[in-house]
């Protein structure tokens, strides 16, 4: 049986991401990611990256307590920590994929791991980001959304535009809607029933359900 892969990387982390994290689940850690785990008494599967950003004892623990260890050089590299860690769990076909601590201080990097996004679409798995206030996923086919902690639905397209939009279920609802780069009309809308309809007939649409 396929299982759900879940990635800890060098972003924001905190206690809060804990509670995301399953016993059946197969835990990445990137770079610093990894330390976060052993840290709080999980071993990854594997570990992966430059580890520019522990230090040589933190380095060993992680060499101690993960399965397996994938280091690389923090120059000749093609490729950023998250990355390498999000295409290595591509490659193993999991059911889905969570990453937790992909947003964080640096806003390229944040953005960088948004658009990660669209790789696991490219492979038909289900992949999403989630921090304390966020839960972004990218979508290109009917989505259900269901009432949660999240009071706020915000939509982005990540290609240039995106077109049929229609909402069931929100407040402010659209009908065959388009929404083009640089528009706002998608933020901040509210479920008003215990689940929303997202339609869309063309394009890559953000979903950022998020709270305060």
């Amino acid at each position: 049986m396929k299982q759900r892969i879940v990635i800890c990387t060098g972003g924001s982390l905190g206690n809060w991401a804990l509670n995301y994290i399953q016993k059946e689940d197969i835990l990445i850690g990137a770079d610093s990611g990894a330390r976060f785990l052993i840290e709080h008494g999980l071993n990854p599967e594997i570990a992966i990256g430059d580890f520019d950003s522990v230090s040589p004892q933190e380095m060993e623990q992680i060499r101690m307590r993960s399965h397996q260890t994938i280091e690389c050089d923090p120059i000749d590299k093609n490729y950023t920590d998250t990355e390498m860690a999000f295409r290595l769990a591509l490659d193993m076909k999991p059911s889905s994929i969570l990453l937790l601590g992909a947003l964080g201080s640096r806003f390229d990097h944040s953005l960088s791991n948004i658009h990660l996004l669209n790789l696991a679409l490219e492979c038909g798995i289900e992949a999403q980001i989630i921090d304390s206030n966020n839960c972004i996923r990218l979508i290109t086919t009917t989505t259900i959304i269901e009432r949660s902690h999240y009071a706020q639905v915000s939509l982005l397209p990540l290609s240039l535009e995106v077109v049929g939009i229609t909402l069931t279920g929100f407040q402010y609802p659209l009908n065959d809607a388009t929404i083009k780069v640089g528009q706002s009309i998608g933020i901040s809308n509210v479920l008003k029933e215990d689940k929303g309809i997202i339609d869309l007939r063309q394009g890559h649409l953000l979903v950022i359900q998020s709270c305060d």
